[in-house]
């Protein structure tokens, strides 16, 4: 199998059956396949060569889709950019990405682009019709697809996927169509330039399964979208999960045909995970772990595990054919179970070959179960004692007056980091009051020294919290 040729089994197979449902139009296998055509033949018209890069603004869109699919055919590889960056910063993804001259966008985000210094921008308008182009495919050492990194610490990083690795991957996550296979019905809620949901997409329609996309989370709407599609299977992000359960229409709503939520990308607290299953018994809950530099998840927390009380705040444990060590970063060697270090991952799903330094910390029990501990970038240094901001974060977040909360290091001439907590309450609190509520929990120098109470927490696309913006938060308003 390759890119080009995901959705030729269905289209033919099955061309009336749904493959996407998008602002309430059901879009069949065969309008996809002819968007795709004609996708490709508007790339090969204007003279995207095999290899190309194709940056691609969108929401989670046919147009975006299409574009993927359709730029595999002709041998190059569809660049998904966010669609909320503006012209400068989008400039220098198509920069750092070597995108080519041409690039394909929606109608809103046209002219961002042109700003950005794309010399030819396709939209919709551009893309319906034209010759069928002659058919290359992406070879298979060559890039399919790039994603790029949430760039929390700096511009993101184009992550190339070959077409080798991108089938292995989506083959190894869901079986090939069948005809006498009733199609499932899943949603897609983050958004499509993420892994995620690219790979969610792209894995529902080699199955032939049938995806509700929802181009911009809402928690309302997705109740709505739930219920009236009778959705099945979905990933949420934990922000995701805390606001449809806040929702005043979530008790109200029809939510039986749900039987798996998978969640990720972001640390999920176990108040809200704990909630999540008390209110949705009949839903069964996976954990999933990973990055876009492995292909999205590497472990799983099984709905099973959800129920020991030994694996709560655990990611679970590798896949099949996933190995991992757990480092110290410092001294290259694996350090003893229990003891945070460095994920390292090798796996054939893995962008690159050989052991991947992940940056995220965590600690690895003698049953193979990881518990994460934050990033390595995130780590706070204070007077020598190194530690992660989530434990602080789970004590923190025990308090019933703290309803959300993110953790930092806060620059400090004495110590070099000061711990800062950026914190939304239900009710007055105090610093002193946070600390004395946390010295059971935690170590005396993971108590929080710094404290600002604010309206929400920022969180990105993904659900990632920036800690460098939580800190600026803090200095301003400790």
């Amino acid at each position: 199998m390759n890119l080009g040729r995901i959705i030729d089994a269905v289209a033919a197979g099955d061309p009336t059956r749904t493959a996407l449902i998008i602002d309430g139009r059901r879009i069949s296998y065969g309008e996809l396949e002819t968007a795709v055509r004609h996708c490709a033949a508007a790339l090969a018209a204007h003279g995207v060569p095999a290899g190309g890069r194709v940056a691609v603004v969108d929401g989670g869109s046919l147009l975006s889709i299409a574009t993927v699919v359709g730029a595999a055919r002709v041998g190059a590889a569809a660049a998904l950019m966010n669609p909320a960056l503006t012209p400068p910063e989008l400039q220098g993804l198509l920069k750092h990405a070597g995108c080519a001259d041409v690039a394909v966008a929606g109608e809103p985000y046209v002219d961002r682009l042109r700003e950005a210094g794309a010399a030819t921008v396709l939209s919709e308008s551009d893309l319906a019709g034209g010759p069928s182009p002659n058919i290359t495919d992406t070879p298979d050492d060559g890039d399919a697809l790039i994603l790029f990194t949430s760039g929390t610490t700096g511009l993101p990083k184009p992550i190339g996927i070959t077409s080798r690795r991108l089938t292995m991957r989506i083959k190894g996550m869901t079986p090939p169509f069948r005809a006498d296979a009733k199609p499932s019905i899943g949603m897609m809620s983050v958004p499509f330039f993420h892994v995620g949901g690219a790979l969610g997409i792209l894995g529902s329609l080699y199955s032939g399964n049938t995806s509700v996309v929802q181009k911009r989370f809402d928690a309302g709407e997705w109740l709505r979208l739930v219920s009236e599609h009778r959705v099945t299977a979905t990933f949420l992000v934990p922000t995701m999960l805390q606001r449809i359960l806040d929702h005043p229409d979530f008790a109200g709503t029809d939510l039986t045909s749900l039987a798996a939520i998978a969640y990720g990308a972001a640390a999920a607290p176990l108040t809200l995970v704990r909630r999540a299953m008390a209110a949705l018994p009949h839903v069964g809950f996976a954990n999933v772990f990973g990055q876009t530099e492995t292909l999205g998840a590497y472990t799983t927390l099984l709905p099973k595990d959800h129920r020991d009380p030994a694996r709560a705040g655990s990611v679970g444990r590798p896949l099949p054919g996933v190995d991992v060590r757990v480092v110290d970063p410092a001294a290259g060697i694996d350090v003893e179970a229990g003891t945070v270090g460095e994920l390292w991952v090798n796996t054939t799903q893995n962008v690159t070959e050989g052991w991947l330094r992940t940056g995220d910390l965590a600690r690895q029990d003698s049953d193979g179960y990881i518990f994460p501990s934050g990033r390595l970038s995130d780590t706070i240094n204070r007077g020598g004692e190194k530690f992660g901001p989530i434990e602080v974060e789970e004590a923190l977040r025990s308090h019933p007056a703290v309803t959300d909360v993110a953790v930092t290091g806060i620059a400090d001439e004495e110590l070099g980091q000061r711990v800062g907590a950026a914190v939304v309450a239900c009710a007055p609190v105090t610093l002193e009051e946070l600390r004395s509520h946390c010295r059971e929990l935690i170590a005396y120098f993971k108590l929080p020294e710094r404290l600002a109470i604010i309206d929400h927490i920022p969180y990105n696309a993904t659900g990632k919290v920036s800690r460098r913006d939580i800190a600026s938060l803090i200095a301003e308003r400790a």
